[in-house]
């Protein structure tokens, strides 16, 4: 079954406990969505301890990690992130600089770009930043941890961006959080730019992938495989072309 397939499928399911998106409305090929329990997921996230332990955790954009982006706030970790689809690069949710009064607004879309600093992955690279965790929101996953996204490649981007500036590593633990519905235990195939999950969690449980489970791609970008619109329109991939040129 292609990717598409499985994802329609899942979506189907999904429709049933999403949340609409204020600009997209049901369209999960837009947006991956916030769902019903999604507290609970979050909850069981930030009991874990990978969470506890990290200072400083890349979170995406997700509708779904929103109360994420609030509680990590709370907790006085550091968030990268990253603006929807990456248009506008990088940017750093510091709640040392952000008035406690206004986590709620950081931790939206709308708000985050009005209270954090964008960061450039030179900087990134400059600062020494070791991620311990990435958090995910995704369109389906399975119990070996391989998951399809919404279809654009984004959060797979995302850490071969930073893993060519040695900020993420195999190590890094990856956090998948997903509705019960999204959890698939039939086998899915990765494709080598595919970022597998670590740990999947749902409002029900937490399933922790172990034997068997795909490994993190090591490649960085490949250059060759990126859709034709990427590269004009995500700045830190030309950032990134332009380091390599000149190293």
């Amino acid at each position: 079954m292609s990717k598409s397939d499985t994802r329609n499928r899942v979506w189907e399911s999904l429709r049933k406990v999403a949340l609409p998106d204020s600009r997209h409305h049901y369209d999960f090929s837009s947006f991956i969505a916030d769902f019903q329990g999604s507290e609970q997921a979050i909850s069981r996230l930030t009991a874990l301890p990978i969470y506890q332990d990290s200072a400083i955790l890349f979170i995406t954009p997700d509708n779904c990690l929103e109360d994420l982006r609030l509680q990590s706030l709370r907790d006085g970790k550091t968030i990268l992130m990253t603006t929807y689809g990456i248009r506008r690069g990088f940017w750093v949710l510091d709640p040392n600089h952000i008035p406690v009064e206004d986590y709620r607004y950081a931790a939206t879309l709308d708000g985050m770009e009005k209270v954090a600093q964008p960061v450039a992955l030179a900087d990134i690279r400059s600062r020494g930043w070791k991620i311990p965790l990435m958090v995910t929101g995704t369109g389906a996953v399975n119990l070996r941890g391989v998951r399809f996204g919404k279809g654009h490649g984004f959060f797979d981007l995302e850490w071969a961006m930073l893993w060519s500036v040695g900020a993420v590593e195999q190590g890094t633990v990856v956090v998948g959080v997903v509705h019960d519905c999204q959890v698939l235990e039939e086998e899915l195939q990765p494709e080598e730019f595919d970022t597998v999950c670590d740990v999947v969690v749902t409002p029900s449980r937490v399933v922790e992938v172990v034997g068997g489970g795909a490994n993190k791609p090591t490649a960085g970008i490949i250059w060759p495989l990126l859709q034709p619109d990427m590269l004009g329109g995500i700045p830190p991939l030309r950032e990134l072309k332009e380091i390599a040129v000149s190293e």
